[in-house]
């Protein structure tokens, strides 16, 4: 093997090696942000302004929603609500949301489906949304401090919540059916799609 081969060889190889580093806060470093695309999310619903109490209730976070409005965690929500906490750098995140939108699709006003991009930037999930076909209200908590207040070590997660605001249920491995999430739904939440 040639001198120049051999630094080429080199490069390539440190190349590779620096493109698996990571921030070190459990998430690999977010891609770059996509490239501007039109926004298909709704926005947040409103809900009561009313904490969630009475049980394990999530950690009072309050997001923006990249459709506009806010999402409130910590409070009541009025309806039975599902939130998926998802990243366009999580695989299974990439394959498990086609599946909440298709739940989100079917349930009416008996149930508030959100999404959460967690760890990621807004324009990147924009860019995914569009892409993916999600229009669900969806949130955006870059910085992925609900993930880390109730110590989620990875994503997808998603949690099933009652009217009140209660936590029913933490689904923590992905699902791999609308039908898994309606199950889901009807067990823990009572609500019947």
């Amino acid at each position: 093997m040639s001198a120049r081969s051999r630094t080429a060889a080199g490069a390539l190889a440190l190349g590779l090696a620096l493109a698996g580093c990571s921030s070190g806060s459990g998430a690999p470093d977010a891609a770059p942000s996509a490239p501007a695309v039109a926004n298909p999310t709704a926005p947040c619903p409103d809900q009561p302004a009313q904490a969630a109490t009475g049980g394990e209730v999530l950690a009072d976070v309050s997001v923006d929603c990249l459709g506009g409005g806010q999402l409130h965690l910590g409070q009541a929500q009025g309806v039975p609500t599902v939130v998926n906490l998802w990243a366009t750098w999580c695989g299974p995140c990439r394959e498990e949301l086609p599946l909440v939108q298709q739940l989100a699709d079917r349930a009416g006003d008996r149930l508030k489906v959100v999404g959460l991009v967690t760890k990621d930037t807004a324009d990147n999930g924009v860019a995914f949304a569009a892409d993916a076909g999600v229009t669900m209200p969806t949130g955006i908590d870059a910085e992925g401090r609900l993930a880390d207040a109730e110590r989620l070590p990875a994503l997808p997660y998603t949690y099933l919540l009652r009217a009140d605001g209660t936590v029913a249920h933490l689904q923590m491995r992905p699902v791999t059916s609308v039908e898994e999430l309606e199950g889901l739904v009807a067990e823990h939440l009572g609500v019947t799609l």
